[in-house]
Order: structure tokens, then sequence, then C-alpha cells
């Protein structure tokens, strides 16, 4: 099975001393991209300066018919991914071709539900050159056990594989059309708002609402608006036949940062995240104990 050869390889890039180090290079450059997109001025600049961009939320998340507290870190990073194999490229500079140029997203949830633990995590990978989004995956642990969620990109299709200690779920492999992902609009936001699409159109809703909700992956039909001010923008997404809703608040300006959102199912609201700290750094290069102090300045709380 593919789990299990995905399990041995990143086994043996722990053994070769390899770690999570996303060490994006200032040499990087989208100059030899044809972007189906109008990246904005100053792009290169702040996305391939070396950092990754990390910003901390205080999120109000709803389980089990409750709210609770909860903390998120989005860590935003340009790196360079595999156009054939779909995983981060270890020698970029002889991929030739292959190499593409992407803006990942890490998002990592925590929170508690009584006396044990929820920690979710999405990672996106979204081409600079606004091509359609490669992959994303999305994992949920607590102390129940385990699930697990990959999307990948096809030539016409978008395969997901899911792996769940839930019985009716089990394992899955299934293929859905190729329309834009819900958890691209994250990535997608901060390449270019203005060329996101506006009104009706299909999406595959958010692996998180499925894997929470033990819903089927799906293609589903919804109206997204932009609503921009001067400091402020709001990007709303309205589904037609799922009662459900996501808005999202980031600056009007580049580099487009998320500032909060706010989910609704069936007119109530499942989840909410105000921004409270941002740091950009090489933060894979900050793991001794001396760091520690560090996690203070993005007022980490789990």
């Amino acid at each position: 099975m593919k789990f299990h050869l995905s399990v041995t390889l990143f086994a043996g890039a722990l053994l070769s001393g390899q770690n999570c180090a996303e060490k994006p290079s200032p040499s990087i450059s989208t100059e030899n991209v044809t972007p189906a997109i109008q990246l904005p001025a100053g792009f290169n600049t702040y996305w391939y300066a070396g950092q990754a961009e990390i910003c901390t939320y205080d999120v109000e998340q709803e389980r089990y018919g409750e709210m609770r507290q909860a903390e998120q870190v989005n860590v935003f990073v340009t790196e360079d991914f595999s156009r054939s194999k779909q995983v981060k490229l270890d020698y970029p500079s002889s991929a030739a071709t292959d190499r593409l140029p992407v803006l990942k997203l890490n998002a990592i949830r925590r929170f508690h539900t009584g006396i044990y633990d929820y920690s979710l995590m999405q990672s996106v990978f979204t081409p600079v050159s606004g091509e359609p989004t490669l992959k994303a995956t999305t994992s949920v642990q607590d102390w129940c056990g385990h699930v697990f969620m990959q999307t990948n990109l096809g030539n016409e299709t978008y395969r997901l594989q899911g792996y769940s200690y839930f019985e009716q779920e089990g394992d899955q492999d299934l293929t859905l059309p190729r329309v834009m992902l819900e958890d691209e609009l994250w990535t997608r936001l901060r390449l270019n708002p203005d060329a996101l699409p506006s009104g009706k159109i299909k999406l595959q809703p958010s692996a998180l609402y499925v894997r929470l909700r033990h819903q089927s992956p799906s293609v589903q039909m919804a109206d997204i608006q932009l609503e921009k001010g001067n400091l402020e923008s709001t990007l709303r997404v309205v589904y037609t036949d799922i009662a459900r809703s996501l808005t999202i608040r980031f600056e009007t300006n580049f580099p487009h940062k998320i500032l909060g959102w706010e989910e609704n199912i069936q007119g109530k609201m499942v989840s909410s995240g105000t921004l409270k700290s941002t740091r950009k750094s090489a933060y894979w290069a900050e793991h001794d104990n001396a760091h520690a102090p560090l996690r203070d300045s993005l007022k980490l709380r789990f």
C-alpha cells in the first residue's frame, strides 16, 4: 500500500538525519514561470527571504455540542515541489521542469474536550503560478484514534485517499472532479485575492468539515463573494445545498495576512479565529532549548 511506502520513506528521512526544515532559498525565483495569476508587487521579496510567516490565533471550536477554547498556528512558506511526485524536492537545482514553486500552508489547531486532547493539521500546496493546487492533507488525532485524508491532483480529477478507525469510513480511495478545494482558498488569498473566482462555483468542502462531521467527500455548489475595504477585506463562502458557510477576514493590502475567520453550520457558529501574533523566522533552525522563549513572542498556550 502507498501508505506503508510513505511511512517507510519518512522513517528513512529521519534515519538520514533530515528534519522538517523548509529551507526556502532567496535564490528561488518565479521568473521562469508563466503566471496564471498576477502576483502582487513585493511577492518575491516577502516570500523568498528565507523565512516562513507564522501566525497564531485564538480560536473557539465546537465539538460534541459545546464550544472549546482552542489555538491555531498558520505557517505559510514557499518551497520547491515535485510536479510529478507531489512531494518537496530534495535537490531542486537538478529537477529541471519537474520543479514547481508552491506556497505551502501548514495549519495546526489544538484544543481539549474534557479530559482529552484534539490536534488537527492541514497542509496545502498551491503553485505560485496560480495552477491548480497539487496536494492537500488533513489529519485529526485525539485519544480515540487517528484519521487521515490526502488529496492529489490528477489529469482530470482529484484522487482522495482516506484512512479512519471508524468502521463505516474505513479505508477510502476515490476520485472527484477537478474543482477548486475550499482548503486552497487560504493560500490563494495570499497569492492574489483579486484572482479568486466570484459567484456560484463548484467547490470541494473543507476536509476538516468532512472528517469532523463524518461526511462523504463531495463536490458542492457555493457562492463566493469578495468584499473589499480600505484596511480589511472579507471572503464569504456560502454553500447552496449544505447549510454551511465560511467567512475569512484578511488584510486588503499585500501580504494579505489572514486576520480571522468564522465557520457556521445550520446557522450556528462552529469555529472562529482571531489573529493574536505574527512572526517571520527560519523556525526550522530554532529547535534548541535556548529557542523555547520565542514561543512567548507568538503568545502560544498549547
